[in-house]
């Protein structure tokens, strides 16, 4: 393979550099090692493993002691090896974290004696963090999945050449061309050429855009935003049949999918308020037990005691103190409530969207492929002046048979899965770009297309087929209209239905307490409107751009605080990583959205959202339920062992004993009922 022009390495170096800031801001995750990125998993199940074979030879009285404690000092090498290291670092950054004071707490229990307490308390630990940050590590790779959406070159033209240079090179006024099939390399608009392009991976759009050339070429380069629909093109969408001219109206550094970049490079690092705050207990909880250790150890000096007994109280004092319920609370439910949540067919990537997906109170949808299953059917066939509808059907089918066009594989499928029968096609066709098709079918000349391609052919159309394809067209239809010779013989309406399970998947968001559901789409407002009153969506809002989405995801988190959004597509990115939780439709959604969401819908079921918000609400509830108690017993029993009247025994019973009490009220998850 060739070397990368310096162009495109200076195109790859942001997109490198925000990852290696993600990769730094998340230092503690990165957990590599001879087994790959489950290596930190694997690492704490020997640790269990050696832990467990350890507590099982200290029942055997034949054998030496020291065996039991050789397999529990194999455990603390394996659970503390990521503690340690992790808490050499926040040690070098001036921290006392958590990390710090569990390493701290298991060397005490070692020296008190309580080997399998030690082992036990990095064990949970390390099981816990490593299945975190297993899942973490997977949001690092929506950069570089957005990067790869636009092409790294462009064939650009000068006169009658034609190169390819690198996008970088490309500047505004430039003219490109686009190869039938292929993606586009830069935003512009068309200048030559007719071809119907798939913008469904920018604006989320479900039928292909027909595009022509704009009149004048040479029209003002800042007036070009201003332009119809029918003429501006993306940055990675994908043209259709036909090649096509483009001048460049944006650098590669402005373009649709390098805001999209940095759309999500700007939420991805962003910190919940929650995890704030749980950084801001900890900074002072972990110094203060250390501080109040440490004053214990000097009692001797101040209380007539031998230094032995005043380190014992201390070590005690360390053990109750040691946050290992606290520091397994959440992960317990956390792992619990993903497990089954994976049964039941959603992926859920980690604590935070767990629990903060049963607060929401505000769901906004995308309408392509979430709400709707994502591609034209052919859902009306209406006869006129007496021609029947399997006569006018035959002839649709017939005609679109020959045709490359989405809407006429559409039209081909649903017509025969109707009439039950296979249709000759018809001769000589030829297709109208951007209009429609006309070929000869049983000796007539036959034109099929939309409402431009009758009113330029016959100056303008009756004025009542007018009105009832205007009444089809606002209940979000995509009309054709089929004339016969020079006769109107019917109309033909496609569009992108609703999923069968969306209306009841809405009736049961609201029972949950869904206050507030509105689509985001990039389709035009008649047809949102028409599929939100289908299925009861309250607000529709439609003919939005990817930051347009982001921006009423803003509007809606103002007001309502937590806001989820659902969507499948590339252009759903940057409003999921803006949204409380993002939600990704599993099998439809592209890989950026499904890296960037919080969660996925494995299955492609919309119907599982409510399982998931449920399972999330008893989730909250379970965590909850053990901080109370995790929290509780640090209560009482730093009291009680900093006066004596609690010893090492009452101390790990009521240290354990509250561990196996969250543990086993986590595990309840796991038998959650739909």
């Amino acid at each position: 393979m060739s070397k990368e022009d310096p162009a495109t390495q200076e195109q790859q170096s942001p997109t490198a550099a925000a990852a290696a800031s993600h990769d730094h801001a998340d230092h503690g995750h990165a957990h590599g090692g001879i087994f790959g990125e489950r290596t930190e998993l694997i690492v704490a199940i020997i640790c269990g493993a050696l832990l467990g074979v350890g507590f099982g030879l200290s029942f055997i009285n034949t054998l030496p002691a020291y065996i039991a404690i050789g397999f529990y000092a194999g455990a603390y090498l394996f659970g503390g090896f990521y503690t340690t290291k992790e808490a050499i670092l926040e040690i070098s950054k001036g921290k006392f974290e958590i990390d710090f004071l569990m390493l701290v707490a298991a060397i005490g229990a070692a020296f008190l004696g309580q080997w399998a307490e030690g082992a036990l308390l990095l064990f949970l630990f390390s099981i816990g963090h490593s299945l975190e940050h297993f899942a973490m590590d997977k949001a690092k790779k929506s950069i570089a999945a957005l990067a790869s959406l636009a092409p790294k070159t462009a064939l650009l033209k000068n006169g009658a050449d034609v190169k390819e240079v690198s996008i970088e090179s490309l500047k505004t006024g430039d003219v490109i061309v686009v190869k039938p099939n292929s993606k586009i390399s830069a935003d512009g608009f068309v200048v030559s050429g007719n071809s119907s392009v798939n913008q469904a991976p920018i604006t989320g759009e479900s039928i292909p855009v027909d595009k022509t050339p704009v009149e004048d070429a040479n029209i003002d380069l800042a007036n070009a935003g201003k332009l119809d629909a029918k003429y501006k093109v993306f940055a990675g969408s994908i043209n259709g049949g036909q090649a096509l001219e483009i001048k460049v109206t944006k650098t590669a550094a402005d373009s649709t999918i390098a805001r999209l970049i940095k759309l999500v490079n700007e939420t991805q690092t962003q910190k919940s308020p929650t995890q704030n705050f749980t950084d801001r207990f900890l900074k002072y909880y972990v110094p203060a037990v250390l501080i109040l250790v440490g004053l214990l150890l000097l009692a001797f000096l101040v209380i007539d005691e031998p230094f032995s007994a005043s380190f014992y109280r201390a070590m005690v004092v360390l053990v109750a103190a040691s946050p290992c319920a606290l520091a397994i609370s959440t992960p317990s439910a956390v792992l619990s409530g993903v497990a089954r949540a994976a049964r039941g067919g959603v992926l859920v990537k980690g604590g935070k969207p767990l629990e903060e997906l049963g607060s929401l109170t505000a769901i906004a949808f995308d309408k392509t492929g979430t709400l709707t299953e994502g591609k034209p059917k052919l859902t009306g066939v209406y006869t006129l002046n007496g021609i029947s509808e399997e006569a006018l059907l035959s002839m649709v089918v017939a005609v679109e048979k020959l045709s490359d066009h989405p809407l006429a594989a559409a039209i081909v499928k649903g017509g025969i899965e109707r009439l039950k029968k296979d249709i000759p096609a018809a001769s000589n066709v030829v297709a109208i770009q951007g209009r429609g098709i006309q070929a000869e079918h049983d000796g007539a000349t036959v034109f099929i297309g939309n409402k431009e391609l009758f009113s330029e052919k016959d100056n303008r159309l009756p004025q009542d087929l007018q009105a009832r394809i205007e009444d089809l067209e606002r209940k979000g239809n995509t009309t054709m209209i089929v004339q016969q010779n020079d006769q109107f013989i019917g109309i033909v309406t496609l569009m992108d239905v609703a999923r069968a399970d969306a209306k009841q998947t809405l009736n049961e968001l609201s029972k949950l307490g869904i206050r507030k559901m509105i689509m985001l789409t990039g389709d035009n407002q008649k047809v949102a409107e028409a599929i939100a009153k289908e299925i009861g969506i309250t607000e529709a809002l439609g003919n939005l751009l990817p930051e347009e989405k982001v921006a009423a995801i803003e509007k809606l988190r103002s007001s309502e605080k937590k806001v989820a959004m659902v969507g499948d597509g590339v252009n759903d990115a940057p409003a999921m990583a803006k949204s409380t939780v993002g939600i990704a439709m599993g099998a439809a959604g592209s890989d950026v959205a499904l890296e960037t969401a919080d969660i996925a819908l494995m299955a492609d079921q919309l119907s599982n959202l409510p399982f998931a918000i449920g399972l999330s609400k008893q989730a909250h509830r379970i965590i909850k339920q053990n901080l109370v108690i995790s929290l509780g017993m640090v209560i009482i029993l730093i009291p009680l062992t900093m006066s004596g009247i609690a010893h090492i025994g009452p101390a790990v019973i009521g240290h354990e004993g509250s561990t196996l009490v969250v543990v086993f009220n986590a595990l309840r998850l796991l038998g959650y009922k739909r």
